[in-house]
């Protein structure tokens, strides 16, 4: 299989390279959609009690949606194509944004924010300076989540033609070729990890800056 591996790179090395840029765009174009939407929402939410309810009830109810399910469902209102495949991938994101960037405005200690007023801060001061960067580390775990699941699932993207890493799996499904599954999968998990890794480095530098920033 590994010669196989080789031969497909030297002869599609261009091809596979489409698949991962298809890949990219798409992930980042939906992640970029689900924090447009969850994160003004999620901070509303830590503000007012009824729409946290409302956010955390929403997010549980999507979690419980099947993307390939999704996908199918929406195909005879809008078709196929990237607009359904998007539209699937944010809805899975949008739970982990949510619940997480409520929860990070929520553990902000209100200790800072009286420190805050007592130096003369403003409401929006406080947001920029205070509550924006303590929220963080929450926020960005969540959109490591919502990154990680959206890497993932853009793989069923290739059903509805999508494009995509897919593209390999399924071709290499459909002609019983491991050595398009192979490639497809470990491709997605690498992108997967590569995420994973990079947002968990951020959050702990983000922690670190919090800590000697915000010590009393």
């Amino acid at each position: 299989m590994l010669g196989q591996i080789i031969n497909y790179f030297q002869s599609d090395g261009g091809q596979y390279l489409h698949y991962v840029w298809q890949h990219i765009v798409l992930s980042a174009t939906a992640l970029l959609i689900s924090m447009v939407i969850a994160l003004p929402l999620g901070y509303l939410g830590s503000r007012v009690k009824t729409v946290a309810t409302f956010c955390v009830a929403f997010a549980q109810g999507l979690r419980i949606i099947p993307s390939l399910a999704l996908l199918f469902l929406l195909i005879p209102f809008i078709g196929t194509g990237v607009v359904p495949a998007l539209i699937a991938l944010v809805v899975l994101a949008l739970p982990p944004l949510l619940v997480n960037t409520i929860l990070g405005f929520n553990e902000v200690s209100p200790l800072y924010e009286e420190v805050g007023r007592a130096l003369g801060m403003d409401q929006r001061q406080l947001r920029r300076q205070i509550e924006i960067p303590l929220a963080l580390p929450y926020i960005l775990n969540g959109i490591k989540l919502a990154l990680v699941e959206i890497i993932a699932s853009a793989t069923l993207a290739t059903y509805i033609g999508a494009g995509g890493l897919g593209t390999l799996i399924f071709t290499g499904l459909g002609l019983y070729d491991m050595t398009y599954v192979v490639i497809g999968g470990v491709s997605v998990a690498l992108l997967s990890l590569i995420a994973m890794l990079s947002f968990d480095l951020l959050i702990r530098r983000v922690q670190q800056h919090d800590q000697s920033s915000y010590s009393i």
